[in-house]
């Protein structure tokens, strides 16, 4: 990442001094119920120098917020309105309002695995955010961004959703034509090729336009995150990034020509690079940006360095969407032992994205 002071954005928050009516209205979904979404929800919201940046809707279940908040020894400081009632399409005049969808009630709260009602209900709150947030400005409902708790893959298999993943549903329901899913942390930035994918498909998957295109975008989302002249480093996808083509042709036959095609475009991209060693060049410095070909490739070097820190942003789309770099951990959901850190950082984003602090990637 960058390390020059004119070569890094502003981490003021944007929304701070602005009144309540004039604060960006961000749409928080509480991800699979079962998990550990509403507790970090609960946390994030309850700190009022958060509060402070913005409006927040979130779209959950009100019964699940208040378990989180009596184990953690919160105060309930939000107002509840059932998700269908008309009150909900007028502007907000709280701080924190729930929409309430207590038909998903039988969940309980002491269910933490997959299940069908999970996946029915985190569906349900993302497709009404995406709806709000598709809105024209100044419509009743709608909201300036949106922030996804974690939701599980495998209650929305249970449902028969053909997603995999947030960043795939987000782009159908908005019909962009190009996504790329980028982490965002203090010391790393990272954007991948390809997502939920098998990693033994990657190698038929990975073409010049996918490894172009995150390139491209990633280019775009650092200028507008404040970096003037990005410097992007990309992965290979082989060991020592192939070895001049011992150990495969994917450097030679695909990623070197998306960074060619990148450089006559004016980015200032370098690579193939072995992905063991680049990102310590990155972390110390030299890059502001790595492009990763695979989400494990990319996603191990930010989770640990920034595992409460970093914050997923997806690209190209026509609404600004953040959310938290972690899962539901089943194995801790009723403990109060969540951390709110990375919710909390993909709020703040949110806000600097809704109030011009930094733009959606196009």
């Amino acid at each position: 990442m960058a390390s020059s002071a004119d070569n890094t954005a502003s981490s003021g928050p944007p929304g701070a001094d602005l009144p309540l009516s004039k604060r960006p209205v961000i749409g928080i979904t509480l991800g699979e119920p079962a998990g550990i979404g509403p507790e970090v929800v609960v946390k994030a919201l309850a700190d009022p120098a958060i509060r402070k940046l913005g409006r927040f809707v979130i779209f959950g279940m009100n019964e699940l917020l208040s378990y989180a908040a009596d184990l953690a020894e919160i105060e309930p400081f939000w107002w509840r309105l059932q998700h269908d009632s008309p009150r909900a399409e007028f502007d907000l005049v709280h701080d924190v309002v729930v929409l309430d969808y207590d038909e998903y009630s039988m969940l309980g709260t002491s269910v933490h695995r997959p299940t069908r009602q999970g996946g029915q209900a985190s569906l349900r709150f993302i497709e009404d955010a995406i709806t709000a947030a598709l809105r024209p400005p100044g419509e009743p409902g709608r909201i300036d961004a949106v922030v996804t708790g974690p939701i599980c893959k495998e209650s929305w298999q249970m449902v028969g959703c053909r997603f995999p993943g947030h960043t795939e549903l987000f782009a159908h329901r908005t019909k962009s034509k190009r996504v790329a899913m980028m982490f965002v942390a203090p010391r790393l930035n990272v954007v991948l090729a390809t997502v939920h994918v098998p990693l033994m498909d990657i190698r038929n998957l990975l073409t010049i336009g996918c490894v172009f295109d995150p390139i491209d975008m990633g280019h775009q989302a650092c200028v507008k995150l404040g970096i003037a002249r990005p410097r992007i480093a990309v992965c290979g996808l082989n060991p020592h990034a192939s070895e001049n083509g011992l150990f495969g042709d994917e450097e030679s036959r695909v990623i070197e020509p998306a960074i060619l095609m990148a450089r006559q475009n004016g980015i200032d991209v370098h690579g193939p690079f072995p992905a063991d060693t680049i990102f310590n060049a990155a972390v110390a410095g030299k890059y502001d940006l790595v492009v990763a070909m695979y989400h494990d490739q990319g996603l191990i070097p930010v989770k640990l360095l920034a595992w409460d820190e970093a914050v997923n942003v997806t690209l190209g789309l026509p609404i600004i969407r953040t959310s938290v770099d972690h899962g539901t951990a089943f194995d801790i959901v009723g403990r109060n032992k969540a951390s709110a850190g990375s919710m909390k950082a993909a709020i703040r984003l949110a806000v600097r994205m809704a109030t011009g602090g930094v733009k959606a990637a196009n």
